[in-house]
Formats: structure tokens, C-alpha cells, sequence
């Protein structure tokens, strides 16, 4: 009668023992990335200023910051970083005359170098204990394409604004456009802009995937090819495909594709149609058309694929072209909880993004 309950109470132990192992490897891997369609507290911009690129620069592109303002703040709190006091009372009066709610609105005084939050600014998480935390990549102007030094900073004067605190990742190299995720495990990314040389080099793909299951909570991986050299970027995923939810995946036709990157591998595009999920089920995928036309002064088209989804609103890049009204209703139809709101990027796209390169989700507390 004794051995066996001595058999008994051994595997008890040893699974009580493997129960307490899963739940240590557990905590050390539950950093978790909400994804864009969940609700936000509010949306962070780095606003236009002339200490970079100029008056000239500022002004031409300054409108569309007002724009994605007065859409958004209706739904959810507008944190803007100004470079200094001076420029957050100048932004300050732009916006009162707007007639925007400035209580909707707030301030972080940090400098900064460019405009394109999704890459520089800070990335929300929830970390072990769920709550919020600033994951902090190390940020090199794309491969030290530009000026960064301001721009690697914004994450800790986010963090120590609000605040929050931070996790510092400085030895991998990422931007946030760089990666798309579907917040139930999956990323969707480029080897171009992620394993680049003028990121990480000697960053293995099954170091990033480790880096990026330990910050993200991701665990399954879509890897494109991408390409390098053609753009600032060396191919931003957030240009190329997008992800619904954890079932669709929305890119363009297999036509505008080929010329989305000039020299993109094609079997990239095959890579989205035969993807499937963490749960191992292939996504539907959705296609959105270019513009019909090249974009009014540039030698391409324009993309509908760099949107941004808010609390109530989806913001929808714009270009003067006869699809702009197609993709808004197409995106109308996937997003019908959300006002879709079109906003001209025609002077921000010359150099190289969109609506969603500019802003930067903080999830709701």
C-alpha cells in the first residue's frame, strides 16, 4: 500500500514542480503590445518644427497635424511633444484658432529632430504586472540616414513626463513602422529594415524573434524579404501590409506590389497569401487599391495602406485622386464603428510617409 502512494505523492511534486517552471517562463514573456483597433487613452505627434529642415519644411506640413488634431480629439486625449516652450505656445494658438478643445489636448516639451512618431516616439506595452511601460528600441535615423540624437531620446522624456516607466532595449535596433502586429501573437516585419546591417548588425533573425516575443509577447512570425536602399526605410512593413485583425491581412494588388518597392521580391507578395496566424489558420486577405494616378508632383502612386485607426475615427491619407473616395468607402465597410476621415498627405508624402508613420496609440490605462 506504501509504494504506491509514494509513487503517487513523487508525480504530484514533479507536476506541481513543472507547474511552477511554466509559470516562472510565463512572467518572463508577458509584455504584451495592444494592438491599434483596442482603446486608446490617447494618440502621441511630434510636431512640425523649423529647427531641422526649416520654416519652409514646417509650414508645408503643418496643416496636417492640425487635421489629425481636430479629428481625433473628440474621441481621445492628443498628446503633442513641441520642441520648446516657445513652440508649444505658437502650437498652442494654431490650434485655439482651430477651435479645438484644448483640455483634449497636452504637452511634453522634448526635442526632437523629425515628425515621424511611429519610428521615434515612445511604444506603449503593458509589462508583467499589466500595466502600462515605454518600450525603449534604440533609434539610429534609419540606418544613420539622418539626424537622431534628439529623436533617440523621446521615448524617456515621454516616460519621464508621464511618468511611466521604461524598459530599455537600446541594443536592438527598431522602428515601430517596422513591424505590424495583430495583438493575438503575430508579427508581420521586413528583413530589410529589421536585420539590416545599418541596424544590427550580426543580429541573427532568431535573436530579433527573442527580443520581440520578450517586449511584444509575440510568438508567431511573418517574415518578408523586403528590399533595401529604395526608400528611407529599406521598406517599412506599415507601407506594405497591414494587419485587420488576427484573421485578414490588407496589402495592394499584385500589380501596384511590384511597384510599390521597385525591385521587391514577389515572393513577398505569395508570403502574405499563404501567411497564416498564431493559431495556425491562414488569414483572408483584402486588397486596397493604389491612387489611380502618380501623386501631383512625384514619379509614383500613392498608398492607402498607411492609415491610422483611433477611438472613433480612421484617418485615411488622401491624395486628390479618384480612389481616394474607393479606399475610404472600403475601409468604411472594415471599420464600421469608426468615422472614416480623409486627410491630404500630398506634401508629407514627398518626404516618404503617411498618417500612420506620424502618430503613435497610448493604450487606455
Amino acid at each position: 500500500m506504501m509504494k504506491p502512494l509514494r509513487i503517487v505523492l513523487c508525480l504530484v511534486l514533479l507536476l506541481l514542480s513543472g507547474c511552477q517552471i511554466n509559470r516562472k517562463d510565463a512572467t518572463m514573456t508577458t509584455n504584451y503590445f495592444p494592438p491599434e483597433t483596442a482603446q486608446h487613452e490617447g494618440t502621441w505627434l511630434t510636431w512640425p518644427h523649423r529647427y531641422t529642415y526649416g520654416r519652409g519644411y514646417r509650414n508645408e506640413i503643418e496643416p496636417i497635424w492640425i487635421a489629425m488634431v481636430k479629428a481625433l480629439a473628440p474621441g481621445e486625449k492628443v498628446h503633442i511633444v513641441a520642441y520648446n516652450e516657445k513652440e508649444q505656445r505658437r502650437i498652442s494658438k494654431l490650434l485655439t484658432r482651430q477651435h479645438i478643445e484644448m483640455r483634449r489636448v497636452d504637452f511634453t516639451i522634448a526635442k526632437s529632430d523629425d515628425v515621424w512618431s511611429r519610428d521615434t516616439g515612445p511604444i506603449f506595452i503593458r509589462n508583467a504586472a499589466g500595466k502600462l511601460a515605454i518600450a525603449d528600441f534604440g533609434f539610429n535615423g534609419w540606418g544613420k540616414k539622418t539626424a537622431y540624437q534628439h529623436d533617440n531620446q523621446l521615448p524617456e522624456a515621454v516616460a519621464k513626463s508621464k511618468k511611466l516607466p521604461i524598459i530599455p532595449i537600446s541594443k536592438f535596433v527598431l522602428e515601430g513602422g517596422a513591424v505590424e502586429l495583430d495583438g493575438h501573437g503575430t508579427a508581420m516585419l521586413c528583413k530589410s529594415s529589421v536585420l539590416n546591417d545599418n541596424r544590427n548588425p550580426e543580429m541573427s533573425q532568431s535573436t530579433a524573434e527573442a527580443n520581440l516575443t520578450k517586449y511584444f509577447g509575440v510568438t508567431h512570425f511573418i517574415w518578408l524579404t523586403g528590399v533595401t536602399g529604395e526608400d528611407i526605410t529599406d521598406a517599412h512593413i506599415d507601407g506594405m501590409a497591414r494587419f485587420l485583425d488576427d484573421r485578414t491581412i490588407l496589402t495592394v494588388s499584385k500589380a501596384d506590389f511590384a511597384e510599390l518597392y521597385d525591385g521587391i521580391k514577389m515572393k513577398d507578395y505569395q508570403a502574405l497569401h499563404t501567411a497564416t496566424n498564431a493559431q495556425g489558420k491562414p488569414y483572408q486577405v483584402v486588397t486596397l487599391p493604389m491612387t489611380a494616378k502618380n501623386v501631383r508632383g512625384l514619379d509614383y502612386k500613392g498608398n492607402y495602406l498607411n492609415y491610422y485607426v483611433g477611438n472613433d475615427v480612421v484617418l485615411v491619407p488622401t491624395y486628390h485622386d479618384k480612389n481616394d473616395q474607393v479606399a475610404m468607402k472600403l475601409l468604411g465597410r472594415l471599420y464600421p464603428t469608426r468615422k472614416m476621415v480623409g486627410i491630404d498627405v500630398t506634401e508629407l508624402y514627398q518626404y516618404g510617409g503617411m498618417l500612420h508613420c506620424v502618430t503613435q496609440q497610448q493604450p487606455q490605462n
